[in-house]
């Protein structure tokens, strides 16, 4: 191998930051652990078999998708209806990879699951960090935070009920630790758009129905993000021929 190449490879070759990456994780598991029992309390109480519960923080990882599956697995409804319902739900993170595309590891197996375990959580805090320092450390949070799920998921079912009754109301430590990592992305950079589309689409939502109110949020700002940036290329395209 020649000294180019050495030097090549060496660029390539993945770097993470693991301390760094667990120190970073801490916050999401503050709010991760009373939400992720919570969850394995609710599915121990909708009889959900404790292999299942495990395996759904680690095969779908999905906050709001897994409260929501518990009552349509306790149901029985078919896989087809169950598989719809979570797709439409997670629809939102398939824009999650777009600004965190150059920040992903080269490993492909690492890249898949980075991709895959990009929640809400994992998500606002990248994006709150420094360019540069993103690609060491995108791995080591995905699976850290993860990790904090599948844990919490596993100590609500060994809990059961019990921490129900006396704790009420532990998922929404999970919304609070949202709105918590939304105001610090928004203290590091500074944009008013995101909010703005987000409180105007609500408002939008709200007046057509209360049922699917989220669902109908996430389509109203997915189509305020598209004509935006149609608006903004278009604008660009025109200064580009005056010039």
């Amino acid at each position: 191998m020649t000294t180019q190449s050495k030097l090549l490879h060496q660029q390539h070759k993945a770097h993470y930051n693991w301390a760094e990456g667990f120190k970073k994780s801490l916050p999401v598991a503050m709010g991760y652990l009373p939400a992720g029992i919570a969850f394995g309390v609710l599915a121990q109480v909708a009889g959900i078999p404790i292999w299942a519960t495990i395996m759904l923080s680690v095969v779908l990882y999905a906050g709001a998708a897994q409260y929501a599956c518990l009552p349509m697995l306790s149901a029985g409804l078919p896989i087809g209806n169950i598989a719809t319902n979570i797709a439409a739900i997670n629809l939102r993170h398939v824009f999650y990879g777009m600004p965190l595309l150059h920040s992903l590891p080269q490993n492909k197996i690492a890249k898949t699951y980075c991709l895959f375990a990009l929640t809400d959580e994992t998500f606002s805090m990248m994006t709150s960090l420094p360019q540069e320092s993103r690609r060491s450390l995108i791995l080591p949070i995905s699976l850290f935070n993860q990790s904090w799920w599948v844990l919490a998921s596993a100590i609500g079912v060994m809990i059961g009920s019990t921490l129900s009754d006396m704790v009420p109301h532990l998922d929404f430590a999970l919304v609070c630790l949202f709105a918590i990592l939304a105001y610090e992305q928004f203290q590091s950079i500074k944009r008013y758009f995101p909010i703005g589309i987000a409180i105007v689409a609500l408002l939008i939502a709200s007046l057509f129905t209360s049922n699917w109110l989220l669902l109908v949020a996430i389509f109203i700002c997915m189509l305020m993000i598209l004509a935006r940036g149609f608006w903004v290329q278009r604008g660009t395209k025109g200064d580009a021929h005056e010039q």
